[in-house]
């Protein structure tokens, strides 16, 4: 009997952010008819002994190499059993009535493709790839070169809802029907350009794309993959293997995208890494004896969600008591996270977490 829901989850080498994801999608299904699927794609970490140990009711493909993110996904998706998939990145955190929202507007649809949700980096800044309009020529040529007018979707405003040409796949919902009609992500794209083929192929079938700005989930970008000069050049090679499909091949366009990958690898070069400068840690949680199992270099003080927080201060949400929809609306809420940072401590973890850069790694710190 078909499912309500099957959740997709593409790992590679990210075994903290997964296990807090999990939890957080736990937490989202535990109301709603679902399964969850983590399609691991030949990681060297510990991600898949992990998820046996402490989530025996996932699914779990264990890849022998990488297969990259389409056929990653394809492969879950094969196996998946509900009338809507979600697609999601393992370096999120959803909030527990996500699934429940977002499938309840799908059913309100008469004409539905898919839906994304609002997106939210590490420092609570809103992701505006979350809802993007479809890179013609012209506009891919001015995001190479840093003008980003045309490229997303400003029609709408960030806590808005409406249609949109292209989602992101780091978290997009749509029937599992729809995904096989037109042939799911396309295996020629590696990494990056698959959200906006799959997004484009669904309107080309005549069916509407959603973003739903009310709902919010954090997408620690910059942790499944680095903005370096490999970024640029997948990145740019997907532009054109879109274009090859859908649009006239353009030889002015490929002489440009050459010159845009040159241009991000001095770019790269000249970018520093800015330091994360706090001096101390504020643990948002009900257990004084918190502050004992932590080993941290910094002064530590516990505090409630109300409590005013100083600058220079890292704030560490405990997942164990906080709701992860309390903890989405802190990060989101520009007036209280202003000079400050977070971390995630997940539900019975020995670690913590967070991602302030999305051009360079998230920071795990352990204890």
């Amino acid at each position: 009997m078909p499912l309500k829901l099957s959740v997709i989850i593409l790992n590679y080498n990210v075994r903290y952010f997964l296990e807090l994801c999990l939890h957080s999608v736990e937490a989202a299904t535990r109301l709603v008819d679902a399964e969850i699927i983590v399609v691991d794609n030949h990681s060297q970490d510990d991600s898949c002994e992990m998820v046996k140990a402490l989530f025996p009711k996932v699914k779990l493909i264990e890849n022998q190499e990488n297969l990259g993110f389409s056929k990653g996904n394809n492969i879950g998706v094969a196996k998946a059993k509900g009338d809507y998939i979600c697609i999601l990145n393992p370096d999120t955190v959803v909030a527990e009535d996500a699934f429940r929202t977002l499938l309840k507007f799908a059913e309100a649809q008469n004409n539905f493709g898919s839906v994304g949700c609002r997106l939210i980096d590490g420092n609570g800044d809103f992701l505006p790839e979350s809802k993007r309009n479809i890179p013609t020529p012209k506009v891919a040529i001015n995001k190479i070169f840093g003008k980003t007018k045309g490229y997303y979707a400003a029609h709408l405003e960030a806590a808005a809802i409406g249609k949109v040409a292209v989602l992101v796949g780091a978290f997009m919902l749509l029937k599992r029907s729809v995904y096989q009609q037109v042939g799911g992500f396309d295996e020629d794209y590696f990494m990056y350009g698959e959200d906006i083929d799959l997004s484009y192929k669904i309107t080309q079938a005549g069916l509407d794309n959603y973003y739903h700005g009310e709902t919010v989930a954090i997408h620690f970008k910059g942790e499944s993959t680095l903005k370096d000069k490999t970024y640029a050049k997948r990145f740019y090679g997907a532009m054109q293997i879109f274009y090859k499909k859908h649009f006239k091949r353009n030889l002015w366009f490929d002489t440009l995208v050459w010159f845009g990958i040159q241009l991000a690898k001095i770019l790269q070069r000249r970018t520093s890494k800015t330091k994360l400068k706090f001096s101390k840690y504020a643990f948002v949680s009900d257990t004084e004896n918190i502050k004992l199992k932590l080993k941290l270099k910094k002064p530590v003080s516990l505090v409630v969600m109300e409590t005013p927080i100083s600058k220079e201060t890292q704030l560490v949400f405990d997942a164990n008591v906080i709701p992860f929809k309390d903890i989405i609306a802190y990060f989101s809420d520009s007036e209280k996270n202003k000079n400050i940072t977070f971390k995630i401590l997940p539900k019975n973890a020995n670690f913590i977490l967070g991602s302030h850069s999305a051009k360079s790694r998230g920071e795990v710190i352990t204890f």
